[in-house]
């Protein structure tokens, strides 16, 4: 989280716009409440350069629950293409399966460890739509471009780099995002939706799980994550008016990552990068110690040295270095010289 963001929301917790109470006490029925929620739209929307042909909508229940509502309102009993390039993929087209979907998997990169993005793809004749996920956190790689000539919209889970780049999104019909990586607290989950491919979703489908329902009542239909919304918009207002747009961080972004990537590559084999550089994510550094039994070692020292979270995820183990938007770049350099460090006494 930015700084600055945590600072404006300690400052607010027990007096949120003059109205006595921190704004997790007011109702979201209260007019600045539901104010509070449509400028978080709105910045959004001019954050990303969209206009009224999408509708923002705020869900709970994570990326996973999106696993399941996106085939459940619109491929029970129809074909969906997915590409698998790891973990929260697999999960999306189990997800789909279990829902009465028929998910046909156009592309996988798992027979090579998930290390790379696909770039080939066998797609089925009619999908309802295209299913993706543009940043794979636990295998560190990130789609650089996506697919141009699908038969059918795209659908992606941008969790893990949702606002760190500019984004055409003209291919696209669906993008979610859980809160927790680049967005705020844990709680939220940020759907982009246009409303004519909402219309195109099947009959009966429980209305909290119906994307027509949030957006008939703008995400209301019942008490939403309000604290969770209005951390978003705080950070939404940061990209905007301190960072200066999307364009801007990822230029920082980038930055980070290349002086990051740089120090693994330079490292005369001490440290490897576990996926492929065409496919590397700006987000998640994945790497590993060409001596695995220095690895526990490393993060034992690193945790000492004040650089918590930098254990790799529990189902691939290694390293993993999340630098996402709030992380700056001084962070980065802290833990590039503590691997230089270490490399000295260990290598």
């Amino acid at each position: 989280m930015p700084v600055p963001v945590l600072e404006r929301a300690a400052a607010e917790m027990l007096d949120w716009q003059g109205t006595g109470m921190s704004i997790m006490e007011n109702s979201h029925r209260d007019k600045k409440v539901v104010a509070m929620a449509e400028e978080t739209q709105a910045v959004l929307l001019e954050l990303l350069g969209l206009g009224s042909e999408w509708k923002v909508l705020f869900c709970q229940g994570g990326a996973s629950l999106q696993f399941a509502m996106i085939p459940l309102n619109f491929a029970v009993g129809e074909v969906a293409d997915y590409i698998d390039t790891g973990m929260w993929s697999t999960k999306a087209y189990q997800e789909a399966e279990i829902v009465g979907a028929k998910p046909h998997l156009a592309a996988s990169s798992k027979a090579d460890d998930f290390t790379y993005i696909p770039r080939e793809y066998k797609y089925s004749e009619k999908p309802r739509y295209v299913y993706l996920t543009s940043n794979n956190t636990v295998r560190g790689t990130q789609w650089p471009s996506f697919p141009q000539d699908a038969p059918a919209p795209l659908i992606a889970d941008m969790s893990s780099e949702f606002l760190s780049r500019p984004l055409d999104l003209s291919k696209f019909a669906l993008v979610h995002a859980g809160a927790q990586k680049n967005v705020g607290p844990a709680g939220l989950t940020i759907v982009l939706i246009r409303p004519d491919f909402a219309e195109t979703a099947r009959k009966n489908v429980p209305h909290m799980l119906d994307y027509r329902t949030y957006i008939e009542h703008d995400s209301m239909f019942n008490t939403p994550p309000v604290f969770a919304i209005y951390v978003a918009g705080l950070v939404f207002k940061w990209l905007r008016d301190e960072i200066g747009g999307l364009a801007k961080i990822q230029k920082l972004n980038q930055a980070k990552a290349e002086y990051l990537y740089n120090a693994i590559d330079q490292s005369g084999g001490f440290y490897r990068g576990t996926a492929r550089v065409d496919s590397r994510s700006p987000m998640n550094v994945t790497f590993r110690l060409a001596n695995p039994d220095l690895e526990k070692t490393f993060l034992d020292e690193a945790k000492k040295a004040n650089m918590a979270g930098l254990n790799g995820h529990r189902s691939v183990g290694g390293m993993r270095a999340s630098i996402y938007n709030a992380v700056d770049f001084q962070a980065v350099k802290t833990l590039v010289d503590f691997m230089a460090e270490f490399q000295k006494k260990r290598g």
